[in-house]
C-alpha cells in the first residue's frame, strides 16, 4: 500500500497558522513539538511532518478502510533530508519527501523496497487524465479504456476492461498542486 500528500506551501502560508494556541500540542507528539521548535526553519518542519503523517494515514487507511482522526498517534522521524519514518500502532512506513519553494510533496509505502510510479502534476484538475496516460503508457493499455473507481473509504482504483491495474493508488490536491502515487499490479 502507498499513500501520498501534497503541500502547497503559499497557500499553508496564508491560511493556516501554525503557531495558533494548541495547533502544536493537537497535531504533534511531544518530540515532534520540540523538533518543530528547535528547527531553523519552523514553518517547513510542521510541513514536512504534516505531510508525513497524512501521507502514511492514507498508507494505513486503504490497507484497513476505515477513516478516523488522530495525527498525534502517527509519530514521524526524520531519516535524511528527505527520507522518514512513520510509526502508527504496530504499523511502520517509510516516507520518502520532494519539497521546494513552492510545494512539498510526500509519498508513504508500508514496504521499503516498493515500487511506486510517481508524478507531481502542476493543475490539480489535470491529475486524473496524467494518471491515465502514465497508467497507460505503463500497462499498454489505452487511456480512454481506462475507468476510475473509488473504494469504500474514497481511495482511487484503476481498471481496464474489469481488470484492476494498480495495488494501490493515491492522490493528493491543494492549493495550485496535486500529487499522485501508485503501484502498478501483479500482471503488470
Amino acid at each position: 500500500m502507498i499513500g501520498n500528500d501534497i503541500i502547497d506551501l503559499e497557500l499553508a502560508k496564508t491560511q493556516s497558522n501554525w503557531q495558533r494556541k494548541g495547533f502544536l500540542e493537537k497535531q504533534f507528539t511531544a518530540k515532534e513539538q520540540k523538533l518543530i521548535l528547535n528547527s531553523q526553519n519552523p514553518f517547513l518542519q510542521v510541513w514536512l511532518f504534516w505531510s508525513m503523517k497524512e501521507a502514511a494515514y492514507k498508507c494505513y487507511t486503504q490497507k484497513h478502510k476505515k477513516r478516523f482522526f488522530a495525527p498525534k498517534k502517527f509519530e514521524c522521524t526524520v531519516i535524511s533530508k528527505d527520507k522518514g519514518i512513520v510509526v502508527f500502532e504496530e504499523n511502520t512506513f517509510y516516507t520518502v519527501s520532494v519539497f521546494n519553494t513552492l510545494y512539498m510533496s510526500t509519498i508513504a509505502r508500508e514496504k521499503k523496497e516498493e515500487t511506486v510510479i510517481f508524478s507531481e502534476i502542476g493543475l490539480p484538475s489535470a491529475i486524473d487524465l496524467d494518471l491515465k496516460i502514465k497508467l497507460a503508457a505503463e500497462t499498454g493499455v489505452s487511456v480512454e479504456g481506462i475507468e476510475k473507481r473509488k473504494t469504500t473509504i474514497g481511495a482511487p482504483l484503476f481498471y481496464y476492461q474489469e481488470e484492476l491495474l494498480i495495488k494501490s493508488c493515491s492522490i493528493s490536491h491543494h492549493g495550485n498542486y496535486g500529487a499522485y502515487a501508485f503501484n502498478l499490479g501483479f500482471k503488470f
